[in-house]
């Protein structure tokens, strides 16, 4: 069963062709990533497939019997609706499900007549395999399970959808989309307007669903636990890949070097080809310059190597700054309720920071607080000696409207002509007649990369940014990160794009619900302490399961019949234990590493002596887990 066939989609705007001749299929069980760089058109062709704009030429057909979820990009709720209201009005056709299987039921118990009979039960067993498959006897659960997925707290239920914010109102319609169950998602940014939790929520959701998908995506983490396939949608066509993000980046790596090299052989054929007719075309040898040349007429051409081109980006470089960029002591911040307190660290020259926390944490309020652009309730922030602060506002605010770009990104602290100017926008991305437009007529990306441009004229040797990849494409991500990783200056960062931190990051800012932790490490770093805190938590839990007893409350005993709880290891700080644990685990690495080398195989004693002290290493790491969970818990 084929769930979409797209066949022969074409759509001009203008003179240029968005989409020409886009041709795939998608079967059960197909995830699909669209992939391509801002402006393919890949949201044109999900609202074709949608039904929501018209092809020029070509058709999308959809299996008649298929269901189809479209992500709409601007919500539309009946007025006077709570958000529950909303979320329950997906499940209609469920409900209207059950109550026909209680009229059947009812006309089943009545009828008389035997062929009726035959035809009211096989209707009542389809209509309950239906239910049962869709689990319609837990609708509240069902809903509850998604709101709460997507962010909504059980206080926001019965909230009036218009009293919600435009964020609030798209995952309002990604859970109505996702409760309705449709055959076929599509999914354009689905991920937007969602935190870190949310978005791993949702991962896992789509991972297990049934329904075929097509989903658009910036975030390369998100592609890569969803998808079981990609399709690149590039020059108005598409190229399909087998696996998941990753996999296609792969194989495009792969497919660009053979085509790379098929192109440049055919070309020196053809030159050398040319050359020949040139020069023998009235000579002797003109019967076969005629030949060659008819010859080359009919040669099938091999097409350019379909390579998407990257901004290379880039930042100068910085000059020295002291040995601590930023000092944060005893920070607070509250509004109606406190935001953080009592936030200290030091970050250190040449570090890379990111901070973390879900939506409405605090994570920008924090960043404005360290940059001097909003004064902390309680506290202090200090900048080290000789530290110039580069600043990337997540708003774009440092780009004024009316402007040619090519003077947005002048710097005001040198002289900055107008071929260098117009040099370091190139490098950006921003070439040709698109570096004299206004900044106002710019598109998101493409403001976002002048903003950057901007940013690098600046000279500064501690860069600040708040969701620097918003509005940025795959390959421009890239470019980001690379361009980062090579600056040897300092960089503070928020952002909600996981690969972007993993790749950047070497420490983390990650603002919990009673505390800011400091972590050193990247993201992988903090997702494997988070698994193995909730691990252990667990194991704990088994254990004083398994250990309690009934007993009667002794007179030093709270309230609820326990003991004050007494420290199991001496007083250190979380950093320095997770510090350890970094270090153990990383022997525990060389150890396996040794271990699978074939000398090694070959010496009993060496062998036996290494499997010795990985079980000590991990005896020694089990104990840090455990130091490193009542520290987090008591300190």
């Amino acid at each position: 069963m084929i769930v979409l066939s797209v066949e022969g989609v074409r759509k001009h705007f203008g003179p240029e062709a968005v989409l020409d001749g886009v041709t795939f299929n998608i079967h059960p069980g197909d995830r699909i990533g669209l992939v391509g760089p801002n402006g393919a058109g890949k949201t044109t062709l999900m609202r074709i497939i949608a039904g929501r704009e018209d092809a020029d030429g070509g058709t999308a057909a959809i299996h008649p019997s298929a269901r189809v979820g479209y992500l709409e990009q601007q919500p539309t709720f009946q007025p006077g609706r709570t958000v529950w209201d909303e979320a329950h009005s997906a499940l209609d056709e469920l409900v209207a499900m059950q109550h026909e299987a209680i009229e059947v039921a009812h006309a089943l118990a009545e009828t008389r007549d035997d062929a009726e009979h035959r035809r009211l039960a096989a209707r009542f067993d389809h209509l309950q395999q239906e239910l049962h498959r869709h689990d319609a006897y837990n609708l509240d659960h069902k809903i509850e399970r998604v709101l709460e997925g997507l962010g909504f707290r059980p206080a926001a239920f019965q909230l009036g959808v218009d009293s919600l914010s435009g964020g609030e109102q798209n995952r309002l319609m990604l859970a109505k989309l996702l409760l309705s169950e449709p055959d076929l998602m599509l999914l354009d940014e689905p991920s937007n307007h969602l935190d870190i939790e949310a978005t791993e929520w949702l991962e896992e959701f789509l991972a297990a669903s049934s329904a075929a998908m097509l989903l658009v995506s910036h975030d390369r983490y998100f592609l890569d636990k969803v998808t079981n396939r990609t399709l690149e949608l590039f020059r108005g066509t598409t190229d399909s890949y087998t696996g998941n993000f990753s996999a296609y980046w792969r194989q495009k790596a792969e497919r660009l070097l053979v085509q790379q090299r098929t192109y440049e052989k055919q070309q020196i054929e053809i030159a050398k080809t040319e050359d020949f007719i040139r020069r023998n075309a009235y000579g002797q040898k003109h019967a076969q310059a005629e030949d060659r040349r008819k010859k080359l007429e009919r040669i099938e051409r091999v097409d350019p190597p379909r390579e998407i081109s990257a901004p290379v980006m880039g930042f100068p470089e910085a000059e020295r700054s002291g040995d601590i960029v930023l000092r944060a002591e005893g920070l607070k911040r509250s509004y109606d309720r406190v935001l953080f307190e009592n936030v200290e660290f030091d970050i250190q020259r040449g570090e890379r920071w990111a901070l973390l926390g879900p939506n409405g944490s605090g994570k920008t309020t924090l960043l404005r607080c360290l940059m001097g652009l909003m004064s902390p309730d309680a506290g202090q922030v200090s900048l080290g000696q000789g530290v110039v602060v580069g600043y990337f506002d997540q708003q774009l605010g440092s780009l004024s409207d009316d402007m040619d770009v090519v003077d947005a990104v002048r710097p005001s602290h040198k002289e900055f002509v107008l071929q260098r100017r117009r040099d370091l926008l190139a490098r950006f991305g921003l070439v040709g007649d698109t570096a004299l437009q206004t900044v106002g007529s710019l598109s998101g990306g493409e403001r976002c990369r002048a903003a950057l441009a901007r940013l690098a004229a600046r000279d500064a040797n501690f860069l600040v940014l708040d969701e620097p990849t918003n509005h940025l494409d795959l390959w421009a991500r890239d470019s980001l990160e690379r361009s980062l990783r090579e600056f040897n200056g300092t960089v503070l960062f928020v952002s909600h794009d996981r690969y972007f931190v993993n790749r950047v990051a070497d420490h983390l800012l990650v603002i919990e619900p009673r505390r800011v932790r400091a972590v050193e490490g990247n993201y992988d770093v903090w997702l494997r302490l988070v698994r193995d805190r909730e691990a252990a938590a667990q194991e704990s839990s088994r254990k004083e399961a398994k250990d309690s007893k009934p007993s009667k409350p002794s007179p030093a005993a709270g309230s609820d019949g326990k003991p004050p709880r007494k420290r199991k290891f001496p007083y250190r700080k979380v950093p320095d234990i997770e510090k350890d644990i970094f270090e153990i685990e990383a022997r525990i690495e060389e150890l396996h590493a040794a271990l699978a080398q074939p000398d090694t195989h070959r010496d009993g004693d060496l062998v036996r002596g290494i499997m010795a002290q990985i079980e000590s290493e991990k005896a020694t790491l089990r104990t840090l887990y455990e130091h490193w969970e009542e520290a987090s818990e008591m300190n």
